[in-house]
């Protein structure tokens, strides 16, 4: 799945996908209903692979939520995010049971249960090749440092002298003397 060019933007609802880039901003598509719209750099715009989770540990990026969803649903639908509030911080707890309580609130777990129904029902959720790339990555870094022998680099910019350079004017004589 390929999160790069999906967005949120304030104020309106649902998720958007971009279409392309104009001079003044960006032409997105609603996934909801297909409509094309501009979006200026004056709009608040949040991309799906900036975000992330706060844990008590470390932020979880949402991808991985949505991954732990997906286990959890094995690929299915997720919790309305219209349920009661209730249900929805213990259903998240499931899914992951180290998020910080005190700094993720309920509307934004309703919002990461929307956008995942959202995505799964247009079948944009797809973790198996990223999970490919990640293992053909790991193979590639591994290989490459086994390979490449090590090389000293030398600094190309050389050593300032400790005497600083003296700058000798010329005194322009005049002939009136």
């Amino acid at each position: 799945m390929d999160l790069k060019e999906i967005l949120s933007i304030t104020g309106k609802p649902g998720l958007y996908k971009i279409i392309s880039t104009i001079k003044t901003g960006m032409i997105v598509e609603s996934l909801i209903d297909k409509k094309r719209i501009p979006i200026y750099p004056s709009d608040k715009i949040s991309k799906m692979k900036d975000i992330s989770i706060y844990t008590v540990e470390d932020d979880v990026p949402l991808i991985d939520v949505f991954k732990l969803i997906a286990e959890k649903e094995n690929g299915g639908k997720a919790i309305s995010h219209k349920e009661d509030d209730k249900k929805i911080r213990a259903y998240f707890e499931q899914v992951l049971p180290t998020y910080d309580k005190e700094q993720v609130y309920t509307s934004d777990i309703k919002k990461v249960f929307m956008w995942y129904n959202q995505l799964q029902e247009k079948n944009m959720l797809d973790f198996t090749e990223e999970e490919e790339v990640v293992a053909e990555t790991t193979e590639v870094k591994n290989e490459v440092v086994e390979d490449k022998p090590k090389k000293v680099v030398k600094s190309a910019v050389k050593p300032q002298s400790a005497t600083p350079k003296k700058t000798v004017k010329a005194k322009k004589e005049t002939d009136t003397e």
